[in-house]
C-alpha cells in the first residue's frame, strides 16, 4: 500500500521513514522549487529557518529529554544533527548546510519513498499525512479548513540576524560560556548606560508595516526582540539578554547585560545574535544593531525577517493522536498542529507515522503516558482550552509532578527525567515498539 505525506520539512520527513519501516511505500510531496516561501531558501529536505539550535542535550532539560525520547525512536532528524554538529555548549548545533544535505540524503537513499516536487492544492485521497509546516500554501489551508470546519488560528514568528566572524571586534567581544563552561559563545557587553539606550532605540525602531502588530498572538518562546523591549527595560536583561555566569575579562567584572553570538556553521564563519528574532525593517536593524559593543564594523549576513505562521487549533478540530476527527487515515503532524520548536515538530512526525501505520491495521492510536516529554506535549495538544489554545514548546510543566516534592531544581529536572526515561521505555515495550538501541546510545 503507498500512503502520503505533505511536506518534506522535519516533520514529513520523520513521518516517511517511520511508515518505510512498518512496510509501506510512501509518496513524500515538496512543493519546493516549484514553489518556494518567504523562509526557505533552498530546496532541500529539512531545511532550518529560523536557527541552527536544536536546543539543550542535557537530559535534565526538557528539550534534553525529549531528544532522548526521539533517539529511541530513530529520529533521523537527531542522527542528521550528529553528523552536522557544530560546538555550541551544551546545546546541539548544526551547520544548516551539512544538515539538510544529511536529511535528504537520508530520505533519497530510502528506495520505498517516491519524492515529488510539486504543490499539494488539496487533500490527497487515501491514507495521508499532513506536515506542511507553519508556511502551508492558501490552497491547501482552504482545504484542510474545508475538512476540519475549523479557521485556524496564526500568529507571526520572527527570525534572528546573522553576522560574519571577520568584522566583530575582538578587542570588545569576549569567548565564553556561562558559568565557566565550554567558550562556545561570542559575548557583546554592555554597560547601564549603552544597555538603557539600545533598549530605548529598540522602543522606537520602525517595525514591518501592513498588519495590525498590537493584536499578533505571538508565541510567547518566540517573541521579537522589540517586544519585549516595550515590556518593561529590565526585560531583556533578565531575558535574551541576561550576564549571569559571565565574566567580561577586560573589567574582571559581570556585565550589566550581554548579547551573546552562536556559532551557525562549522567553520564559525556566521555567528546568530541569540534571541534577537525581530521584525524591525532592515534599515532600523542597521542603525539599532550596530549600536551593540564589538558589532560597529559587523557584516550582516543575514537580516532579522517576519513571515505568518499557521497553526491548527488542535483540541478544537483534531483527534487526541493529531488526526481528523471524520477520517482516520487523515493525520497532522509538525508544527502545523501547535508544536513549537524543531524538535517538537520533529517529534510529532515520528508519532504520526507511528499512528498512521496502526490506523491501517486498524489498530488504537498510539501516545506515550504523561510522565514523559512527549506524552505531556500531546496532553496539552489534547487537554487545552480551545478558546485560548496557543503553541507549546517542551518543558517540565507538561508532565506529571513527581510523587514526593524535591526542593532542589537541578534534583527534581534529574528524578523528573530519569522517570520519564524509564517510562518511555517501559511504553515502547508494552506497544511493540521496536529500540533505536544505535541512536539511542549516541
Amino acid at each position: 500500500m503507498k500512503v502520503s505525506v505533505v511536506g518534506g520539512g522535519l516533520a514529513g520527513c520523520e513521518a516517511a521513514l517511520q511508515l518505510t519501516q512498518q512496510g509501506y511505500l510512501v509518496r513524500l510531496m515538496e512543493m519546493r522549487p516549484e514553489k518556494s516561501t518567504e523562509a526557505h531558501h533552498t530546496d532541500s529536505l529539512g531545511e532550518l529557518v529560523c536557527t541552527n539550535s536544536f536546543k539543550s542535550e542535557d537530559p535534565a532539560n526538557a528539550h534534553g529529554q525529549l531528544k532522548r525520547e526521539m533517539r529511541m525512536l530513530g529520529s533521523v532528524l537527531l542522527h542528521s544533527a550528529d553528523v552536522s554538529r557544530v560546538p555550541a555548549g551544551a546545546a546541539l548545533a548544526v551547520d544548516r548546510t551539512l544538515f539538510t544535505q544529511a536529511m535528504t540524503a537520508a530520505i533519497e537513499a530510502e528506495s520505498a519513498i517516491e519524492i515529488v516536487r510539486e504543490e499539494c492544492t488539496d487533500l490527497p485521497h487515501g491514507p495521508t499525512i499532513i506536515a506542511t509546516g507553519p508556511l502551508t500554501s492558501d490552497p491547501l489551508s482552504e482545504a484542510i479548513q474545508q475538512e476540519l470546519g475549523d479557521g485556524g488560528l496564526s500568529f507571526f514568528d520572527a527570525i534572528a540576524p546573522i553576522v560574519h566572524r571577520d568584522g566583530l571586534d575582538e578587542n570588545v567581544i569576549f569567548a565564553a560560556g556561562r558559568f565557566d563552561q565550554d567558550a562556545d559563545y561570542l559575548n557583546c557587553p554592555m554597560s547601564e548606560p549603552e544597555y538603557l539606550a539600545f533598549v530605548e532605540a529598540l522602543r522606537g525602531g520602525v517595525g514591518h508595516q501592513g498588519h495590525d502588530w498590537d493584536t499578533v498572538p505571538y508565541f510567547e518562546g518566540c517573541l521579537p526582540i522589540e517586544v519585549m523591549a516595550s515590556r518593561g527595560k529590565d526585560t531583556l536583561r533578565f531575558g535574551p539578554m541576561k550576564p549571569i555566569g559571565l565574566t567580561d575579562p577586560q573589567t574582571g567584572k559581570r556585565p550589566w547585560a550581554v548579547v551573546q553570538l552562536r556559532r551557525e556553521d562549522r567553520t564559525g564563519q556566521m555567528w546568530n545574535l541569540v534571541g534577537f528574532q525581530t521584525r524591525l525593517q532592515i534599515g532600523e536593524q542597521r542603525e539599532i544593531f550596530k549600536t551593540i559593543p564589538g558589532l560597529s564594523n559587523a557584516e550582516f549576513l543575514r537580516w532579522g525577517s517576519i513571515h505568518r505562521n499557521s497553526y491548527l487549533n488542535f483540541p478544537g478540530c483534531l483527534s487526541s493522536s493529531g488526526s481528523s476527527k471524520e477520517r482516520t487515515d487523515l493525520i497532522f503532524a509538525g508544527q502545523l498542529t501547535g508544536v513549537e520548536g524543531y524538535t517538537e515538530s520533529a517529534a510529532s512526525g515520528i508519532l504520526a507515522g507511528i499512528n498512521l501505520g496502526r490506523s491501517l491495521s486498524d489498530q488504537e492510536p498510539l501516545i506515550p503516558p504523561p510522565t514523559t516529554m512527549l506524552g505531556g506535549l500531546f496532553r496539552y495538544l489534547r487537554d487545552a482550552d480551545p478558546k485560548h489554545f496557543q503553541p507549546m514548546n517542551s518543558n517540565w510543566g507538561l508532565v506529571d509532578p513527581l510523587s514526593q516534592r524535591i526542593r532542589s531544581k537541578r534534583a527534581r529536572r534529574e528524578s523528573l527525567a530519569q522517570r520519564a526515561n524509564e517510562n518511555f521505555l517501559v511504553w515502547m515495550q508494552e506497544s511493540g515498539l521496536t529500540l533505536d538501541k544505535a541512536r539511542a546510545s549516541a
